[in-house]
């Protein structure tokens, strides 16, 4: 499965390309910090009660869109979920993980709850609508489409995970390849950031 999107261009980047504020911090993954995605989503929880990320204002929220049938990216990414929340010991509590589905039409409610449970019952999935998928995929930079494979189909999506601070602003993209010890590390900053030093703060 390819992972495609804008995302990885803001990778590549050379790191004199960066703000002097976002090298300072130092993050494995992408710094998002201002960047125009979302902000929020309108679509549904699996009992049908509407969903937005407010719900979760408050929580550093980790957010990654995918399908249930997926062989191996969305079991991967939500595998690394479970262990980050257990290297951030008592600060995991501070995480809300939520799954965002680009496969509507065989994603339903009762089998997002059930896919959900089976990684960490504190996990929320969320889906919509073909209309509010698509739209809410825009919104947040996503690709995603159907690839045919026998008589039926797989996804082809991209593979990021967004994290949410306490306040509903977008910080990092987490990349497919980072470790769960690297994106716990990336996540303590966020949850217990440090004074800036004198030269960090004059670019704040």
């Amino acid at each position: 499965m390819r992972r495609r999107s804008f995302l990885s261009t803001v990778a590549a980047l050379p790191l004199t390309a960066l703000p002097l504020a976002a090298q300072a911090r130092g993050f494995t993954a992408i710094d998002l910090t201002g960047a125009a995605i979302g902000p929020d989503y309108l679509l549904s929880y699996p009992d049908g009660k509407p969903a937005t990320l407010r719900d979760f204002r408050g929580k550093f929220v980790l957010l990654f869109f995918g399908f249930t049938q997926c062989p191996d990216v969305c079991p991967t990414a939500l595998s690394r979920a479970v262990e980050i929340k257990r290297l951030l010991g008592a600060d995991g509590n501070k995480l809300q993980i939520v799954f965002a589905t680009i496969d509507p039409e065989r994603d339903t409610g009762p089998l997002l709850r059930e896919y959900m449970a089976a990684f960490d019952p504190t996990f929320i999935a969320v889906h919509g609508t073909d209309e509010q998928t698509a739209r809410t995929a825009k919104d947040f930079k996503i690709m995603y489409r159907k690839v045919p494979s026998g008589g039926s189909y797989t996804m082809d999506h991209t593979a990021i995970t967004y994290v949410f601070d306490a306040n509903g602003k977008i910080r990092l993209g987490l990349k497919h390849d980072q470790t769960a010890q690297q994106c716990a590390d990336d996540l303590r900053q966020l949850i217990n950031p440090k004074k800036p030093g004198f030269l960090q703060g004059l670019f704040q």
